[in-house]
Order: C-alpha cells, then structure tokens, then sequence
C-alpha cells in the first residue's frame, strides 16, 4: 500500500475529528513564493508529486491540480496514490474554486480547512466567493500538517550578505525614499511587503533561504519614519561574519531589525488611541494568516489592497543592473560554449556519458566563474523523450545514457554577484528523423519571430505570444507553458509584473525589462525542443507613429544549424539566425582557447 494512500487517510482523520468538509494543500511558504524551501513543500509529503500545484481532499475524493508542464511527471508520480490528476490551462478547465462549488452544490454550511501561513488571502477569498460567502466558514490552521509531518524541516535561516550601489545602481536608502514618497502620493501611512524577492531588492540583501533563488525569509513594514524587517536572527554560526556585518550595515542605515515571529503582533498593534495607519498590502502575496490579523482588529478598514509597486519598479533593470546582466551572460557564454564543445566530443567518441553527468559538468564550468553563487534553477538536462517533459528533473539514480543520435536539451541557469542567467539550447548528438528536424526549425523560427519583433510603446506581452506561437499553430502544433518571463537581477530566475503568454496580463513591456524567449514543442515518448535566450526590452526610435521598442539578445551562445530544414525560413529569419551566431563568434572567440574557438567558428558559420 502506497504512504501516500495513508498520508491522504490521515488528513482525513483530522477532517473527521475537527468537522471540517474540505482540506486544500499548497506548496506555497508563507510569502506566495514560486519555489518554497522544504518546510513548504506540504504537496509532495502529501502526493509525492515534487511539481508545481494544489491539493484537494474531501472525505470522497483527493485531487491534484497542475497545468500543462507537468501532466505527464503528474500522471506518473501520483499512480497508485488514489489522487485524481486535475488539468489546468486546457479547454473547459474546472478550477479548484468552481469544482468546490459544484461537489459542496446543496449544502447550507461548507467548513474549508486551510493553512494559512501557505495560502494567499486572495485565493481563499476566490473559494468563498464561488461557493458562496454566506455558506463557507474557513478554518485557518496555521502548519496543519505538522502533528502528521513529524520530520518536517524547520523554517530555514542562512548567512545574509548586502549589495552596493556599486553592484545595483540605487541604495537601499534611495530605495526606502522612493517607496516613502509613493507611499505620500498614495495616500498611505505604511507598506506591508511580503513577497521575498521584493524585500531582497529593497534592502540590498540577498541569503540561500530558498534553494536557487537568493532570497530571505523575511518581511518588511515601511512607514514615513520607520522601516522595520522582520526576519529570521536565530544565533548565527560562529563563523557568519558576513551575516553579522549585514545586519550592522543595515542598522545603520535606520533599518529596525525584529524577529520573523513578532510580524503578527506588529500588525495587531499598528493600532492606537489617537491614530490607525493606513496599510497597503497586496493580497497576491498576503497570506490568509496575516490578513485573518488584519481582520480581526479595527485596521482592516484602514487597508488599501492593490499591486505591490516594488514588483514594477524591480523590473526596470537600471544601468548598472543592465551592465552587470550583460556581463553575467558573456560570462556564461564561454561556460556553455566549453560545455557544449566537451559534450560534443565525449559523444562522437562514444565514451560512457548520461544526463546527470552532463549537468555535474556545466556546473563545473559555470563555478570557475569568478561571483558565481550557484544556479538559477535546478538545470534540465534531458535526452530523448525525457526532453518531452517541460520542466524534467534530472535524477542521479536512473538518469538516461546519451548516445550520438537525436536530440538533448539542456535548460539551466546561474547566480551570479552582478547577474542571474536562463538559458535553454536543444543540440543534435548525431542523425536526427525528419520530425525532429522539423520540430527543431519551427521552435527556432518561432523563437526568432518574437526576438526581432518591433512594436509601438504600450504593448503588452501578451499581444506578442502569438509571434513565436504562429509557425507552431501554422503546422497545428502547440507547446502549453508560457513564452517569456521576467528574470532578476541576482534574485528569482522568474519575475513578474510582465511576462509573454497567452493570459490576458495588461503589464505592458518598458524598456529596462529583461523576459525570456522561449518556445517549445514536446512530444510525449519522443523528444523535446525548446530555444531559449534572455532578451532586453529597449528603445527603438519614434517616428509619426509613436515611440517603438525592440528586443536586444542578452544571452550568448551558439544555434546549431545542422539539422535546420532551410525550407521553413525565410530571407530574413536567415539573416536574423546568422547575424546573431556570427556576434556570438565574435564576441566568445577572443576568450576561448583555440581549438573551442575553431570549433566554434564552425558552428557559427552562416546558413
């Protein structure tokens, strides 16, 4: 019998025990982050699915809801378990809020159980709202699953360190004036950040609390006078200078550091006899805990809700944060330039070599970068049919041997003092069928679709989804993750407010923004292709028509042409191809020893 059958009875028990008609499970932590550090990571100890999504039990059924990246890791990971998949992002989707209203359709009372410290305030109010507000009591428990996860991590403290304005342009002191002064033009008293990334970029700190993304658990409460972080201080290892020398810098500049654990009772004291603060919060990052608190005294009639606009400003990568971006991806650009010249002598020589090792080695070119700080995400090195699952994780145990036929992918990424990279190349290892070659052009054609797009000032990513889609869609072929992201600066490898994607997000794309461009095609058993490069939003000139923004190619690294069906481009996608390989060339070249140089002066040879 699965532990995972007797996980999902367990929670059952406690529904029975407690009267509760529901229990829905996130891998959310307590800051609505994308990755969550292991204590979060309450879906997985559930299920054992290790992907993205959220967990509903009922006292007859258990079910799991993901979207399109994961189907297949989400099929195979929950047989056996007795939880039924839910599929996302497809045609005639239920979501969790309308399925709850259809399964609890007729009752005059539904007990939703929650933890809140893993749930946003605004995704328990969209299940209110659809079940019906006057019919559905939320039971916050707050670490539900604790008594049940009896080796459950605890709440992750590392070292801190803090960032100059030498290395991101503004200070944290110019920072905290700007938000102070948006706060004056909001009219607003105080600002809540929660969302881990923007309290890093405030600050200028940046630690390892959550694996890949360089952030600290933590929270920050801004007011005209005060600016008060609240994070974890635990006794610090004897040999922590660096965290030590973060928090002194940080108190001299005015930042009042406070316990991780105080935030609630901060928040129920804002209030006082002779004023109440007006707060803003943004409810997308706000967890059901925090706003149970707000509720519960006088304040929550004095809270502004709305968009957190430390996520926009972020976005904006300032000059210096350009200039070190750029330096992260030439940087990078000879790491995987030797990644992929060794790769692809070990396989023409037929030496033993599968997709774990080759992960182990582009991290060891990537660390003999001077500032690297670990990578930007778990890397993705998958040959074959493991290529068709969007987001594969690459196990030591069972990994897949290569051999000098077909395709490999490999999506990865680093952290770097002065830049975050995310990188993604598909590259033949010998003979490929015709699909795969086809396959292969159309994602590329695509690819450069939307990296040579010009488009008027005011536009938004989701008006530009349809250019790297369209020699997809032309042949009736799809791919179900999004196109583009936003990427930090030394912070989270995915970042918002923009994005490129067929979601109807208004966000419009300014110059300064760093986004993905990155479309795929995967077929199930088969293989997978995805071409990805970071891209800069910057100006492109105005004219009668308006001003125009354009895309410039921050990453640096080679397309392979040798299987390119030269049929399925044209004239100018051509030139787009062999202009960006022959920067490539001339750009690493001067940097690579001589015989990676020649080789590469191969690969980058015009079509």
């Amino acid at each position: 019998m699965s532990i995972f059958i007797d996980r999902v009875e367990a929670v059952r028990d406690m529904m029975r025990s407690r009267g509760w008609d529901v229990v829905i499970l996130t891998g959310n932590d307590p800051h609505a982050s994308e990755y969550s550090a292991s204590r979060w990571h309450q879906v997985a100890w559930v299920s054992g699915y290790t992907g993205e999504g959220d967990i509903v039990i009922t006292e007859d059924h258990a079910g799991l809801w993901t979207d399109t990246r994961y189907f297949i890791q989400a099929e195979r990971q929950l047989s056996g378990t007795g939880i039924e998949l839910h599929k996302t992002r497809i045609q005639n989707q239920v979501l969790i809020p309308q399925w709850l209203s259809e399964h609890f359709e007729g009752y005059d009372e539904v007990v939703v159980a929650v933890d809140g410290l893993g749930i946003s305030a605004t995704t328990v109010l969209g299940i209110r709202e659809a079940i019906g507000t006057d019919r559905t009591a939320v039971a916050n428990v707050p670490d539900m699953l604790s008594p049940l996860w009896k080796d459950r991590p605890a709440i992750p403290q590392t070292p801190i360190i803090t960032l100059g304005a030498e290395t991101v342009g503004w200070s944290r002191r110019q920072k905290i004036t700007w938000l102070r002064k948006w706060l004056e033009d909001n009219g607003c008293d105080a600002i809540l950040l929660t969302a881990l990334d923007e309290i890093a970029w405030m600050l200028n700190v940046r630690g390892q609390d959550v694996a890949y993304n360089p952030v600290v658990m933590s929270y920050l409460l801004v007011t005209p006078d005060t600016t008060q972080w609240f994070v974890r201080k635990g006794p610090l290892p004897e040999d922590d200078n660096e965290t030590e020398d973060s928090f002194y810098e940080l108190t001299a500049d005015r930042v009042n550091i406070q316990d991780y654990s105080d935030i609630g009772m901060a928040l129920a004291g804002m209030v006082d006899d002779d004023y109440i603060h007006r707060l803003f919060v943004d409810p997308s990052t706000l967890n059901y805990d925090l706003y149970g608190i707000l509720k519960e005294n006088t304040l929550q009639d004095n809270v502004k809700t709305g968009k957190s606009p430390v996520a926009l400003r972020k976005a904006v990568k300032n000059e210096v944060e350009i200039a070190g971006m750029k330096e992260a991806h030439l940087e990078e650009g000879l790491a995987m330039e030797r990644f992929f010249f060794w790769l692809e002598k070990m396989v023409q020589a037929g030496e033993p070599l599968n997709e774990y090792e080759c992960s182990v080695k582009l991290h060891e070119f990537r660390s003999e970068i001077e500032g690297f700080r670990g990578e930007s995400f778990e890397t993705i090195s998958a040959y074959g049919p493991n290529a068709a699952l969007p987001h594969y994780v690459t196990s030591e145990e069972d990994s897949a041997e290569l051999f000098a036929n077909g395709l490999y992918l490999c999506d990865s990424g680093g952290q770097y003092l002065f830049g975050t990279t995310d990188i993604t190349r598909t590259v033949p290892l010998g003979p490929c069928t015709p699909l795969e070659k086809e396959d292969y052009t159309l994602v590329l054609k695509g690819h450069i679709a939307l990296a040579k797009a010009v488009f008027p000032k005011g536009t938004a990513g989701c008006q530009l989804d349809a250019l790297a889609r369209a020699p997809l869609w032309n042949t009736k072929r799809n791919f179900g993750h999004g196109t583009g992201h936003g990427v930090g600066f030394y912070l989270n490898v995915h970042e918002g407010p923009q994005d490129i994607r067929q979601n109807f997000n208004k966000q419009a794309l300014l110059p300064g923004m760093i986004t993905s461009d990155e479309p795929g095609i995967y077929r199930e058993g088969r293989h997978g292709v995805r071409h990805e490069n970071l891209v800069l939003c910057v100006d492109a000139g105005e004219n009668d028509f308006g001003r125009w923004l354009r895309f410039e190619p921050l990453t640096l690294c080679h397309f392979d042409t040798s299987i390119l069906v030269r049929d399925l481009l044209d004239a100018s996608e051509i030139k787009w191809l062999n202009d960006y390989n022959e920067l490539v060339f001339r750009t690493l070249s001067p940097r690579l020893p001589g015989d990676i140089a020649s080789w590469l002066r191969q690969k980058t040879l015009p079509v």
